[in-house]
């Protein structure tokens, strides 16, 4: 769990806010969706193999990212996505509203994502209120509200854990492909990983360093 957690806001966020917007989104009052953006370095993703021999596999070479900003519909489990190889932008905020305002034109709109500087500047807040989508921001250091993060772990453990891609076209390429197809192809998973269940650190031990 991140430090600086601040477990009392997280249950309020949640009863108060959250589980009201999926009760709603349940409903099929709104369209809600859980959004935050993936890097994916291609290099080596660390896994474990069992097997009688050691066993070697090859890594990409240098540190180039395929940058993603998903959002993830709550209820159908699709990923809109927006994609480059630079950084993930205010822009990039703004680009994914207009997507999810053109698709679900005359819908109510939600979106859940965290404080970062770039998506809670006046430019992505102001484009949101343009197109009539309501933001809602996680309180900080609460990625276990998003789940999303669910999502993008799956993801990586599921198409990167020790593969070897060879081009930087092909790699990006598997992403995008894999993650378009998740409400598809990954149907089950996605259902047992988007629910209204979520991790609270309120009754557990902190161990100290």
């Amino acid at each position: 769990m991140p430090g600086k957690t601040n477990n009392g806001e997280q249950i309020s966020f949640l009863f108060e806010m959250l589980l009201p917007a999926i009760n709603a989104a349940k409903s099929g009052v709104i369209e809600l969706f859980f959004m935050d953006a993936a890097h994916f370095v291609q290099g080596g993703l660390p896994a474990r193999v069992w097997a009688k021999f050691r066993m070697w596999v090859k890594t990409g070479s240098g540190r180039k990212r395929f940058n993603v900003l998903g959002a993830l519909n709550f209820v159908s489990k699709k990923v809109e996505t927006i994609t480059n190889d630079t950084y993930i932008t205010s822009v990039s905020v703004v680009d994914m509203l207009e997507k999810l305002a053109a698709k679900y034109v005359g819908k109510p709109i939600m979106v859940i994502l965290d404080n970062a500087r770039y998506q809670t500047c006046d430019l992505v807040v102001n484009k949101a209120a343009e197109l009539g989508i309501d933001l809602l921001f996680l309180p900080t250091y609460s990625p276990n509200l998003n789940l999303i993060e669910r999502v993008w772990k799956f993801v990586k453990s599921k198409l990167l854990g020790a593969a070897y891609i060879d081009s930087f076209e092909d790699y990006s390429k598997n992403i995008s492909q894999f993650i378009d197809n998740l409400d598809s192809a990954n149907i089950d998973k996605m259902n047992t990983l988007v629910t209204d269940r979520f991790q609270l650190f309120h009754n557990c031990s902190i161990l100290s360093a």
